[in-house]
């Protein structure tokens, strides 16, 4: 055999094109004891709370490489925490949207379109106004967040209420506080 030949089995099928399968904004069914009414309106609520949770993410990472000043490692650190944390909610969100037959929100584009979180500036901002972005971003979440609950809860989606208010909730609420704490007029050194 030739060394230049290529075996038949070996070669990827390059540029492959598919007809779309599941339109976004559409469930199939699952044996989920879960209303389709039900199933498509927690849908709805999650891909909106996931596209927030997707800029959250990002906006984490944004000011995690520009944060500079006298608190920079420690503002570095947490805000890498907190964006690890942010991106496994990303995930739990999609695999919810997923579990009751939905399509999880994926492109970044069409995040962009459908988020409520106001585009940052591109340059670096101020500490304090990172910070502030941060709270009001979480402020839009949490605000989604138990709204959608409640209503998931009142619709017997027991599961899409449980992932919003033990993960989503609990964490935006937990990163809010350290946030806001890094915000009160407390002097880095105290003088006599």
């Amino acid at each position: 055999m030739s060394t230049g030949a290529h075996a038949v089995g070996s070669q990827p099928w390059l540029h492959q094109k598919s007809k779309i399968i599941q339109e976004f904004g559409t469930v199939k069914q699952f044996p989920l004891a879960l209303s389709f009414e039900t199933r498509m309106y927690s849908c709805q609520r999650l891909n909106r709370v996931l596209a927030d949770t997707q800029i959250l993410y990002g906006l984490y990472k944004k000011h995690h490489w520009l944060v500079r000043g006298a608190t920079f490692y420690q503002l570095h650190l947490v805000l890498d925490k907190h964006a690890s944390e942010q991106l496994a909610l990303v995930d739990a969100l999609a695999e919810r949207v997923q579990s009751l037959g939905g399509v999880a929100l994926g492109d970044p584009r069409h995040v962009a379109e459908i988020t409520a979180i106001p585009r940052p500036p591109d340059g670096v901002e101020e500490v304090p106004a990172m910070l502030s972005r941060l709270l009001e971003a979480h402020e839009t979440v949490l605000a989604d967040a138990h709204d959608a609950a409640s209503r998931a809860a009142g619709m017997g989606d027991d599961g899409t209420n449980d992932l919003l208010v033990s993960q989503v909730i609990r964490t935006g609420e937990t990163q809010a506080w350290f946030l806001a704490e890094h915000l009160v007029d407390t002097p880095l050194v105290r003088t006599m």
